[in-house]
């Protein structure tokens, strides 16, 4: 049985939605597919659940740091099973509504795994589809751990559907995802390990933030430990035993659950891409500035499965989908614009990076001047009580322009926004530092750090 569309979209998160709705809108035929429930990682199995959780978990956090000073709320515990209830009713509605909405918009719907069968055909279910265009926006899935026991480690789509947190957790690298669980997990009152394989976690972020976030998860109870790569797990009398090295040394430590946090790539590798000649590399389906692929011009992608600059984040695969989406419609003319978009690791307090750090700045030969500075004592840690807060601005001494922000701290996440917005529109250092802020609020603090 074979359908003639328009276009067809692989993957139902932010970037095929985006593609799907615009080229309807447009009067296109188009079809999405997904072997997944609708709706993608963030709304599902990433941003926003994961956010949710992290509410819980700053509550028992603030009032730990508070508790020297004047906070008793002796007894007070998170029940995970009503928190986890509750994150549900962000999410279980999700994939009946996203499905609603592209039936009602006269999208089709197709369900299942799809792979290539020419150039401009695909398969899914038994059913061939061809097309004038593919959008690719499949996302991506945790890097596949090639060591002995790899399938006692769980994914993160499993820990967010837990009924029960497991006494003991461990979670293997350390990124994004293990620093933000951990974080969750230790509140509930989980023993919590983060294995990491070499000396420098978070990597996109500034190494001597980092250092104090570290600190501060050492103060929390939460154990990370570097220089540390997995090598094994094992099962044993209903617990897991993961072995790790340390300085040519192995060790081990037992646990409840094992959590992945290595890293993610393209799900994208049995699509069969070969077979409509699109060319793919570790980091996605390679595409030119326009986001269309080198080897097959039928195919667009945009988000986690395409090889762009761009890093892994939900808003890029927004604005990726978008600028595809346009240049489909119309014809290549817009390409994405990669500066000033801000990342976010929802730690406690949370960690922001946007722009260029020292090492890319000198690396690119701009003449910078570095403001940085520790802001423990500043009125916006110490009215909260964290000790290990910080922040870094490099600001280009010809322009004047900032062209690098990071931040550790109370209400960082939404800081660093604004140097964001700084970056992207070229607003000169004196600019913020002239602002009138509302005041006393964390973003107050901008005109101190510039």
């Amino acid at each position: 049985m074979e359908s003639e569309y328009d276009i067809v979209v692989v993957g139902s998160g932010t970037s095929g939605s985006t593609a799907a709705y615009m080229c309807r809108e447009k009067g296109w035929r188009v079809a999405i597919i997904d072997s997944n429930p609708f709706g993608g990682t963030c709304a599902l199995r990433g941003c926003d659940p994961k956010k949710v959780l992290i509410g819980f978990a700053e509550i028992i956090d603030s009032i730990n740091n508070m508790e020297p000073n004047g906070v008793k709320a002796e007894g007070t515990v998170l029940e995970w099973k009503r928190m986890m209830q509750f994150k549900r009713s962000f999410t279980d509605m999700v994939p009946q509504n996203r499905e609603k909405g592209f039936e009602k918009a006269g999208i089709d719907v197709f369900k299942g795994r799809a792979y290539f069968t020419g150039r401009n055909e695909l398969t899914v279910g038994g059913k061939n589809l061809n097309a004038r265009f593919f959008m690719i926006g499949a996302g991506a899935k945790p890097v596949p751990l090639k060591i002995p026991g790899a399938e006692y480690i769980k994914t993160s789509d499993y820990f967010l559907e837990l009924d029960t947190l497991p006494e003991r957790i461990v979670f293997v690298g350390g990124g994004y995802i293990s620093f933000e669980f951990a974080h969750i997990t230790r509140m509930a009152g989980a023993e919590t390990i983060i294995l990491h394989r070499s000396e420098h976690p978070l990597k996109k972020f500034d190494k001597d933030l980092v250092a104090g976030l570290l600190e501060s998860m050492k103060e929390k109870g939460i154990d990370v430990r570097l220089n540390a790569p997995v090598v094994s797990v094992k099962k044993y009398n209903g617990y897991f035993i993961v072995e790790y090295t340390d300085r040519d040394s192995k060790k081990m430590v037992e646990t409840d659950l094992v959590v992945h946090g290595a890293g993610r790539i393209p799900d994208i590798s049995d699509m069969e891409l070969d077979k409509a000649n699109v060319e793919c590399s570790d980091r996605g389906i390679k595409v030119n500035e326009f986001l269309q692929s080198v080897s097959n011009k039928r195919v667009y992608s945009a988000g986690d499965s395409a090889d762009t600059p761009g890093m892994p984040l939900t808003p890029v695969a927004s604005m990726e989908a978008w600028v595809a989406s346009y240049n489909i419609l119309n014809g290549n003319k817009i390409r994405p614009d990669y500066s000033g978009i801000p990342t976010v690791a929802f730690t406690l307090p949370p960690i922001a990076s946007v722009g260029l750090n020292e090492a890319q700045a000198l690396a690119s030969g701009i003449e910078y001047e570095l403001h940085s500075g520790d802001t423990s004592k500043w009125f916006t840690s110490r009215r909260v009580s964290l000790e290990h807060t910080g922040f870094k601005v490099l600001v280009d001494k010809k322009s004047e322009y900032v062209v690098g922000a990071h931040v550790f701290g109370y209400h960082a996440d939404e800081i660093i926004n604004i140097f964001a917005l700084a970056i992207r529109n070229h607003i000169k250092a004196s600019k913020l530092r002239n602002m009138v802020y509302s005041y006393p609020t964390a973003s107050s603090d901008i005109g101190y750090m510039v």
